[in-house]
């Protein structure tokens, strides 16, 4: 009965991580393809560059594929230093997770203030020479909320030093149309735009992690009952 039911989670724990494995390598493969057809797409912020959708997905690919693996082959072989790994990885990942969100709740004013500030800086690098990712992530931004600038159209001026915007700013997108009248231009901010979608999908976004938490908790129980078994296994044999 007992041997049975831990062949049932061995096979369960093959599974879950196969699925884990699987989708690292989804995320990681769009991360490459960005990489290399969108070079450092969606970078806005000045002082990190690299913080990029493409690096970003890179990053957490190959994290997700190296945890898969080690629970897979670790749960198909039994092997206790391969469990402790998985075990210990996926707990590490869980609390800096936890820690994150924490920090991020208290020093929220903080974070707002400084985001605010360094996307200003970032409007001084749109349209210069090597910053193609940055300037296509402002098109993007302004284009899909319908907005222009961090707290309004006239951030545009410093860059411009003159009352125009980016002609992605405009109602009507035409070449040059950021030279015409101001009536003719999103006046929306477009920090602000993207804190009410944020918003509006929130309930989305706190089931998305309650799943991710969930699947965390049931991968760290499943390797540490197994990892167990594997020590009283080869106690009895030893």
């Amino acid at each position: 009965m007992a041997e049975g039911c831990m062949r049932g989670l061995r096979y369960g724990m093959v599974f879950f991580n196969l699925l884990f494995w699987l989708g690292g390598c989804g995320i990681l493969g769009v991360g490459v393809w960005l990489s290399v057809t969108q070079g450092n797409f969606a970078t806005l912020s000045s002082s990190l560059p690299s913080l990029s959708a493409a690096n970003l997905l890179i990053v957490v690919g190959t994290i997700i594929m190296v945890i898969g693996c080690l629970g897979c082959v670790g749960a198909v072989k039994e092997s206790r230093p391969l469990l402790l790994s998985f075990f210990i990885l996926l707990l590490l990942i869980f609390f800096l997770e936890i820690l994150s969100i924490t920090l991020f709740f208290v020093y929220q004013d903080q974070i707002d203030h400084y985001a605010r500030r360094d996307l200003k800086r970032g409007l001084q690098l749109f349209g210069t020479e090597g910053n193609v990712g940055l300037t296509n992530a402002w098109m993007i931004v302004q284009t899909d909320f319908r907005c222009c600038g961090v707290t309004n159209h006239t951030d545009w001026f410093d860059v411009y030093n003159a009352s125009r915007v980016p002609d992605s700013c405009c109602l009507e997108y035409s070449d040059n149309c950021g030279l015409e009248n101001p009536g003719t231009w999103w006046t929306a901010p477009c920090y602000e735009r993207v804190k009410d979608w944020l918003q509006e999908n929130l309930v989305a976004l706190w089931i998305f992690a309650l799943c991710t938490a969930l699947t965390q908790i049931l991968g760290l129980v499943f390797s540490m009952t197994m990892f167990c078994h594997a020590v009283k296994v080869e106690t009895f044999y030893a």
